[in-house]
């Protein structure tokens, strides 16, 4: 079956040997560790001790979380513009639910990002005692939890989707027989 690639087309003879670009595969992995590390410090920032301890563990989720929205922009660019566009692994109603899966998960990933940044402004804080970010609502703490709720709810959320994401990809093989978790896998290791 022929895959169109921005204007080329190439034969391929099973899903084994699809695989998405190195770029996207990049982007996926590097997203992946990202979450996982910033929700394990996001879980743990409150268990440091206070002052300059708690505030590298918030410094490092801060820049961590600048880092995943840079990812999250380029990623988003890459696959509109330039990423390599693989047939669906399914047809019908779950070619439905699966993209929808995938659009959810892009839209948690945003508006995580978006609400950490918006909490990081709310209540200001230091980076690694080199520079402060202003409070924009300061002396605001109903506001500032708030939003740390939301943020965290969506964090949650997030790795709830994302590990259900990873749970059907690897059944989806096994029931339908069909290789997806393939396709995100280095060609090294997808062999």
């Amino acid at each position: 079956m022929p895959i169109s690639s921005k204007g080329s087309s190439i034969a391929v003879e099973s899903d084994q040997e699809l695989s998405y670009d190195r770029a996207t595969i990049v982007y996926h992995w590097v997203t992946v560790a990202c979450v996982a590390v910033l929700w394990c410090i996001g879980q743990t920032i409150d268990y440091f001790p206070k002052g300059t301890p708690r505030i590298t563990a918030r410094s490092a989720h801060i820049l961590l979380g600048a880092t995943l929205a840079a990812v999250l922009v380029a990623r988003i660019v890459w696959r509109i513009r330039f990423g390599r566009r693989l047939p669906a692994a399914s047809a019908g109603a779950l070619r439905v639910v699966q993209t929808c899966g995938h659009l959810t998960l892009y839209a948690l990933l945003v508006a995580t990002v978006a609400v950490g940044v918006a909490n990081t402004w709310i209540r200001g804080d230091t980076i690694i005692g080199l520079f402060k970010i202003p409070s924009l609502a300061p002396g605001q703490t109903d506001l500032r939890e708030q939003v740390e709720n939301i943020h965290a709810w969506l964090a949650n959320t997030l790795l709830v989707v994302a590990g259900l994401h990873a749970v059907l990809a690897l059944l989806h093989g096994r029931v339908f027989g069909h290789a997806v978790i393939r396709r995100m896998l280095p060609r090294r290791a997808a062999r």
